[in-house]
């Protein structure tokens, strides 16, 4: 596979329309939200999860990972991190493919004293497991120690563009779910937070330096940009109402360190309202007469491409 050689920093735009993007257990589910500013939130980990669900859809037909040592191995895209997933398990077969003998006063929870051979259990990990060579993980459990490996691609937590206000809506359950229940009125009364509507902005990176170590090549970075513009179509449930990534802004620098600083190349990309055609800044004290967003089109984005600096690319994505 093509070693990643560049340096990436992104900016994901994406939006909800009634529905809810990522609820707070511990505020009832309702939509994330920063509580001195009201502006929504939406994890890292909620993004991350929607990323590998897609590239399990997409590679599902691929052979899975399997127990071979791992020079017999190309990249495969089996996903560590999955639902009710028993991680030991997976990462026992690092050793059984490496025949990497355990410990014998502690098992395997003692990575080997060779750092040749504990280098192998990460190694194996990250050519097996998509989102352990893009991600990263923490693999140093008791039950079969693998090590920990830092992942090329990092997502920062999304925010939405403007405050939110999140509505409550009430609803009813009109079928009975034991016999007793049909004695009298067997409607029961629910709720459910949405969001009317959000234009969320996350940012992330890709990190060629770190992508040497856990093998991320160019085929994946191509594979998580394609997860990045597509994600939402395959995430459609009634709690998360209609959800779609509207723009995906690619700053592609020329070698492995980079070329200039993220956050000098994300204020390149600056987002405000749509009145009657003329951009204004969403802090504009005039907006407060504008009635609130409800649709994508009530912004514009604007990205500045002059003067970029040597060495750096913009690609739209999307």
């Amino acid at each position: 596979m093509t070693t990643l050689a560049n340096r990436y920093d992104f900016v994901l735009l994406f939006e909800v329309v009634n529905g809810n993007p990522n609820g707070d257990p511990d505020a009832g589910n309702l939509p994330r939200m920063d509580p001195e500013t009201n502006f929504g939130l939406v994890s890292d980990v909620s993004l991350k999860r929607k990323i590998r669900n897609y590239v399990s859809f997409a590679k599902g037909d691929e052979p899975p990972a399997t127990d071979k040592p791992l020079e017999d191995l190309g990249q495969r895209y089996e996903i560590f991190v999955t639902e009710r997933a028993i991680l030991d398990q997976k990462q026992r077969r690092a050793w059984t493919a490496n025949a990497v003998q355990p410990d014998k006063k502690e098992g395997y929870s003692r990575l080997p004293k060779e750092d040749a051979e504990a280098r192998k259990l990460s190694d194996w990990m990250c050519a097996n497991f998509f989102d352990v060579r893009t991600f990263g993980a923490v693999m140093s459990t008791k039950g079969a120690n693998c090590g920990q490996v830092r992942g090329p691609v990092q997502l920062t937590f999304a925010s939405s563009v403007e405050q939110i206000m999140p509505a409550e809506i009430t609803i009813t359950r009109m079928a009975a779910t034991t016999e007793d229940e049909t004695k009298g009125d067997i409607r029961t009364m629910g709720r459910k937070h949405i969001v009317p509507y959000g234009l969320y902005r996350a940012h992330g990176f890709i990190s060629a330096k770190l992508a040497e170590r856990t093998g991320f090549s160019e085929a994946d970075k191509e594979l998580l940009f394609e997860a990045l513009v597509t994600m939402f179509e395959h995430d459609r449930s009634a709690a998360r109402g209609e959800m779609a990534t509207r723009k995906l802004i690619v700053f592609k620098h020329d070698c492995a360190l980079g070329k200039a600083p993220a956050h000098a190349l994300f204020d390149r990309v600056r987002i405000g309202r749509n009145v009657d055609g003329e951009f204004r800044a969403v802090d504009d004290p005039r907006l407060g007469n504008v009635p609130p967003a409800r649709k994508f089109s009530d912004y514009i984005v604007t990205i500045d491409r002059d003067n970029l600096p040597a060495g750096v690319d913009l690609i739209e994505r999307l």
